[in-house]
């Protein structure tokens, strides 16, 4: 049975324009950056996933982040409303691909702001970075919309990255990884494992305890399968460059 459906976009024609914020500026190659991708993708499918293309958005440098662009708990999508004006038009295409999911679709409204790589969901309890690119009234807004279905929804600081996602994922049984220097407050986690590089504190649960990864990570892969996981490296190396990880280039909808 396939674990679930993972919304995926094509990287657009002006992915080399993409906006950093806590990063140098260093060049794209928009070629080799789609066939990242495509392993990208390939990864998924080769692990049960079922990946179903967003409609593009070429004129939004940033569109292939397309976890940015909603949240999915419960079969509710809550569509977000980014920090960053220019990336506020990505979110029509992936609320038409959350309705054709069959998904209750909301909508994040002024004033409030909310990245999706600002929402780390760990069980029930759903981890909303406060920040830059997500205000203290999207936090509202979503914890409106999800606690209802059963959420705790928990909001932490953000400061020294770009979104929360940017510095803690969680592994299978729940424990957050992260790399310390760049973690704001690790007590906010129950269980926090330190991780020694940036890229590995960035993973994706592929099910079956497979764990998805930058191959720039290696320590971090031999960490996790010490831990009895079984790391799955894939070279995301341009979408780095612009602030990216393994998690922001999918939604992941799981059965």
């Amino acid at each position: 049975m396939p674990a679930g459906t993972a919304l995926i976009r094509r990287p657009g024609p002006r992915l080399a324009e993409g906006l950093v914020t806590h990063i140098e500026r260093s060049p794209v190659d928009t070629a080799l950056a789609l066939r990242q991708w495509e392993d990208y993708c390939r990864v998924l499918r080769d692990h049960g996933w079922r990946t179903v293309e967003v409609a593009p958005a070429d004129d939004c440098p940033d569109a292939v982040f397309v976890e940015d662009a909603l949240v999915v708990f419960r079969g509710t999508a809550l569509v977000a409303r980014s920090g960053a004006l220019p990336r506020r038009p990505e979110t029509a295409g992936a609320a038409s691909a959350a309705e054709a999911l069959g998904l209750a679709v909301r909508h994040l409204r002024e004033p409030g702001t909310l990245d999706g790589g600002d929402v780390l969901k760990v069980g029930d309890t759903v981890y909303v970075g406060e920040g830059g690119r997500t205000n203290a009234e999207g936090i509202r807004q979503l914890r409106a919309v999800f606690e209802p279905l059963g959420a705790r929804v928990v909001a932490v600081p953000v400061r020294k990255v770009l979104h929360l996602k940017s510095a803690v994922t969680a592994l299978p049984d729940g424990t957050v990884v992260g790399h310390p220097p760049l973690v704001d407050d690790p007590s906010f986690f129950p269980r926090f494992l330190p991780v020694p590089e940036e890229p590995g504190a960035h993973v994706v649960l592929l099910g079956d305890g497979h764990v998805l990864l930058s191959s720039r990570a290696p320590h971090t892969a031999g960490l996790l399968a010490g831990l009895g996981l079984r790391p799955v490296p894939v070279d995301i190396g341009e979408f780095e460059k612009l602030e990216g990880c393994v998690t922001c280039l999918s939604i992941r909808v799981r059965d």
